[in-house]
């Protein structure tokens, strides 16, 4: 029985600017895209037919619904592989948080089954694939620090940004990325940031000086649906981060801080208040395959 490992570690956003809106309905992003060192597990296993999704999240579909299952069954279907997977999830990664992680999961299948099943497919290819079931999925695959364009899937890989302490906090609420981007009107963003001297500040460690530069664009909406994101803010503010802000469409949200121990005192006074609360940091690889050992972390 052959059996893959691997770690799918999620993202967060710098900075996020929505430049226009296309006739296709989809929107046009400029994103500073950063893994981070929270990733799911994941192990796949071969079997002898179908695509059985297993997992530790009770709001996780265990079905081919599952972003995880899609992707398997494009690989399946694409190069017609006879057999089939199970799909074991070990979920770290808070759902609809704007972290990507489902996106991660799915890019995890991806680079796992073409090792498992010797495709020899290229990170390039795989992303490829990949962008036919989400943006945040060809990020995913390469990881590390990029500026994403496009609908997110034109990316320019930059040197990676490591080891920048983080706090995560991820309210109990999640929010819809389709109702979000539906709410915005492009014609009231009235603050847009500035990917390149956020990228400059954050590898220069001056990081008190972002917030004249670092934003993102969909706060203000999904800010206005849930005034709790605002209060997330103050507080982290309040701990001690230099800078706090959004990712993605919501919930989560993260602050920055100067060094890892005052992260995680902010952490430790954070989850008395809220639910999901994680120390974390800049992370400098995408999707990575476990060979041997035990993936599983505490």
């Amino acid at each position: 029985m052959n059996t893959i490992k691997l770690k799918a570690p999620g993202k967060i956003n710098w900075t996020l600017n929505v430049t226009g809106r296309r006739p296709d309905g989809y929107h046009e992003v400029e994103m500073l895209m950063q893994s981070i060192s929270l990733w799911d597990e994941l192990i796949l296993t071969e079997c002898r037919e179908g695509i059985e999704v297993a997992g530790n999240a009770r709001i996780m579909p265990l079905d081919e619904s599952n972003l995880a299952a899609k992707a398997a069954r494009l690989i399946m279907d694409r190069f017609g592989v006879k057999g089939g997977v199970r799909i074991e999830i070990n979920k770290n990664i808070p759902v609809s948080a704007g972290l990507a992680g489902g996106s991660a999961d799915a890019a995890a299948v991806l680079a796992g089954l073409n090792a498992l099943w010797q495709l020899g497919l290229s990170d390039e290819e795989l992303a490829g694939l990949g962008a036919a079931l989400g943006a945040d999925i060809p990020f995913c695959i390469f990881g590390g620090t990029a500026l994403a364009r496009g609908i997110g899937d034109r990316l320019t890989s930059l040197p990676a940004l490591e080891d920048i302490p983080l706090v995560l906090v991820k309210p109990s609420f999640g929010v819809s990325t389709a109702s979000v981007y539906q709410a915005l009107k492009l014609d009231e963003i009235n603050f847009r940031p500035d990917w390149e001297m956020v990228y400059q500040l954050l590898a220069a460690g001056e990081f008190y000086l972002l917030s004249s530069y670092m934003g993102n664009v969909l706060e203000q909406v999904t800010a206005k649906l849930y005034p709790q994101i605002n209060e997330i803010k103050e507080a982290l503010d309040n701990t001690g981060a230099a800078v706090s802000m959004m990712t993605g469409s919501g919930s989560a949200v993260f602050g920055v801080f100067e060094s890892a121990r005052q992260a995680r005192k902010a952490a430790e006074k954070l989850k008395l208040h809220y639910p999901h609360v994680f120390f974390a940091s800049s992370y400098g690889r995408g999707v990575e395959i476990v060979q041997g050992g035990s993936l599983w972390t505490e």
